[in-house]
């Protein structure tokens, strides 16, 4: 048995209701519309909750587990790296494939896949309209362009799809609202909310591209709260205590339909200086300390895990949000929603890597399942503040340890008891109640193992290592935060972090051929991978100097990383992309992006340093040039350069193309630009 992690307080339990459910289940239900579903990521029970089923990325299978007897009862292969589940109203189970552009359909006691229906290049997120007869998919992007995602429409009688609409960059959530009529859409990177208007079957439409939600999380006082959607730069030069969202991994809906969640990760955007010279952390302190997210404002902690609230009963979903300088909310909004940021109650005990959630059937409660930390926090859904929580400082009323990166968790139709699969030791957590008056949530009986490791035992070993944010050798527990935080899912985060040596925007590592690019870094300081890991888990991170083995591990699992999916590799050149291979060769392109990695690893000077504005370049790295990136994969890693000002390649292209600095460009036209861009994409 695995006990909670800290007990519940007692105090003013006589106000609330009495326990019959999970957590509160004698609260009085609310309305569950047809759109709420009550499961999340990997995982999702059958209608009447006798099945789990359970997809494994690494395995390619979807796993059924008997709920009753605690055991696996069949495996169907489906497609390469399914990502996560659904259940129909008739019990057909359908898997989106990740790796195979493609959802599996499997029927109900089947062994075996009844179909595999095309769809775009990594799907994610899926909805079922109410009726059933829809399976809305999100796919992260298109196989007509890398740079922005899509929704397809599945007619799930035919499995034939009924149309595809372009959205945004980088999609991945999906909720449904009215009934269906409508769909907001979570784009990952980006951190922000696509409302789709779905009332003609045949002609959705995109209502509104984003929302305010960045303005009002950084509104410069309380008192400022502005009415129209204005996005932020992407460029982190804004001045102090600023903030972005990002890894918008899901969406999920209050069971009465009136509210969404999407759990997300919020980071810092002004400079992370040290407290003496601004230009690094004092001896034994790390650049990324300052404990609770809060203390962010402040100096704080960079990446803190967090919940944003939308109200769904607008014409588009409306973010309702802390004013993060201030972490609190502003005077004109009630604070009857979650804290933005979700602080662990506990100091040793971080939560992080917020990866799935769900709401339970009274809609009080709200399950969020946190990858990074390998635990699961319970908090309520319409409230912040309580004497039945924890402490003061924290939504939270109880932090439950679970397996390895936990992505997925699904609730019994009661409410009784919540199934968590621990994607990295691939094993299934049961939660539930001790049965006594206060509703403490404990992990019942042993883990049940789903399925075995493919990944070697180095890259896997390296794998926990790298997205945990609770191993002492990797941070500590005054920051919290992994490699994963800035390295979302081992790729990057779209985001331009303020170094003490200049703007920083994350490189993504996924299929780069990363340890065999030495020197490393974007200033190429470090010659030796070790040195480099060691330096920015000690430094930034709180964690340890590595040794030659923890830097092994780390190492075979960044070569293990998969790179992303793209629909034009190895796929014969169009004409375009074939006058842009001859462009790319002609401008020298290939000078500096050579080799099977696509990079001569030399340091160069290609003219886009910042030498004015709140953060520059140092000296030293002005001095000696920036290192070659890889460009395997770049046509989904916007925003690009250093500093992360060019948002699309075109744009990356034509900054400073007169100067010929970033190859020999002063010759080409627009229309070369564009020959060269749809090239660099097949990349």
């Amino acid at each position: 048995m695995y006990k909670s992690q800290f007990p519940m307080r007692r105090q003013g339990w006589a106000a609330l209701c009495a326990v019959t459910t999970l957590v509160l289940s004698g609260c009085k239900e609310r309305e569950v519309a047809g759109t709420w579903s009550n499961a999340s990521g990997s995982v999702a029970l059958s209608r009447d909750d006798s099945l789990l089923y359970v997809v494994d990325a690494d395995n390619g299978i979807l796993a059924v587990v008997d709920t009753a007897r605690r055991e696996k009862v069949s495996e169907v292969r489906v497609g390469p790296r399914p990502e996560r589940v659904a259940v129909g109203p008739d019990d057909t189970v359908y898997v989106t494939n990740r790796g195979g552009r493609s959802v599996s359909v499997i029927r109900k006691g089947d062994a075996v896949e009844a179909a595999r229906v095309p769809v775009g290049v990594e799907p994610t997120g899926m909805a079922l309209s109410p009726d059933g007869s829809t399976l809305y998919v999100v796919n992260s992007a298109m196989r007509e362009s890398a740079a922005r995602g899509s929704l397809t429409a599945i007619d799930t009688g035919t499995l034939t799809a009924r149309w595809e609409l372009p959205l945004g960059e980088e999609p991945r959530g999906i909720a449904l609202l009215e009934d269906g009529r409508k769909a907001a859409v979570s784009l990952f990177r980006q951190g922000d909310v696509m409302t789709v208007d779905l009332s003609d079957a045949n002609q959705p439409q995109v209502m509104r591209g984003g929302t305010d939600l960045l303005v009002k999380a950084n509104r410069p006082s309380p008192s400022a709260a502005p009415s129209e959607f204005e996005p932020l730069p992407m460029n982190p030069q804004l001045g102090p205590r600023s903030f972005r969202s990002r890894g918008m991994v899901d969406l999920l809906s209050a069971p009465d339909g009136r509210r969404l969640f999407a759990p997300v990760l919020w980071s810092r955007e002004d400079p992370l200086g040290g407290p003496v010279d601004g230009r690094g952390p004092n001896p034994g302190e790390s650049m990324y300390g300052g404990g609770t997210p809060c203390g962010a404002s402040a100096g704080g902690g960079v990446v803190a895990a967090g919940l944003i609230t939308f109200d769904a009963e607008d014409e588009a979903p409306r973010p309702v949000v802390d004013d993060l300088d201030e972490c609190k909310p502003p005077p004109e909004e009630k604070p009857d929603y979650p804290t933005s940021l979700v602080a662990s109650p506990l100091f040793d005990t971080p939560l992080q890597g917020p990866a799935a959630a769900v709401v339970d059937p009274t809609g009080a409660w709200l399950f969020l399942v946190n990858q990074d930390s390998n635990n699961v926090a319970i908090l309520p859904s319409w409230r912040r503040s309580g004497s039945d929580l924890v402490n003061e400082t924290s939504p939270v009323r109880q932090l439950i340890a679970v397996g390895a990166g936990p992505n997925g968790i699904a609730l019994t139709r009661d409410g009784r008891k919540a199934y968590v699969y621990n994607a990295f030791d691939h094993t299934v957590s049961t939660l539930g109640s001790s049965g006594n008056a206060l509703g403490d949530i404990r992990e019942e009986g042993e883990r049940l193992v789903i399925v075995g490791d493919t990944l070697s035992p180095m890259a896997a070993a390296g794998r926990r290592l790298f997205f945990s944010a609770v191993d002492a050798r990797m941070t500590s527990p005054s920051v919290a935060v992994s490699c994963a935080s800035c390295h979302l899912e081992g790729r990057e985060d779209g985001h331009v972090w303020g170094f003490p040596d200049g703007p920083r925007q994350t490189p993504s590592l996924a299929g780069r051929m990363t340890t065999a690019t030495a020197p490393f870094h974007w200033s190429g300081e470090f010659s030796a991978l070790g040195d480099f890991m060691s330096a920015t888990v000690k430094d930034r991170m709180g964690g340890q100097e590595l040794d030659a083995d923890t830097v092994a591990k780390l190492g075979a699992f960044i070569d293990a990383i998969p790179a992303p999916d793209n629909a034009f590799h190895g796929e014969p050149l169009t004409a375009s992309q074939t006058r842009g291979a001859a462009l790319f060769t002609q401008a020298k392109c290939d000078t500096c992006h050579t080799g099977a990695a696509l990079t001569d690893n030399r340091n160069v000077d290609v003219g886009t340093f910042v030498l004015s504005g709140v953060l520059q370049d140092a000296a030293a790295v002005i001095k000696t040039g920036l290192n070659t990136p890889s460009l395997l994969g770049v046509g989904r890693t916007a925003p690009y350069l250093h500093d992360g000002s060019a948002p699309t390649l075109k744009a990356r292209l034509m900054n400073g193309r007169e100067t010929n600095l970033h190859g020999t460009t002063a010759g080409l036209s627009d229309a070369d630009m564009d020959d060269l861009v749809a090239y660099l994409e097949t990349l």
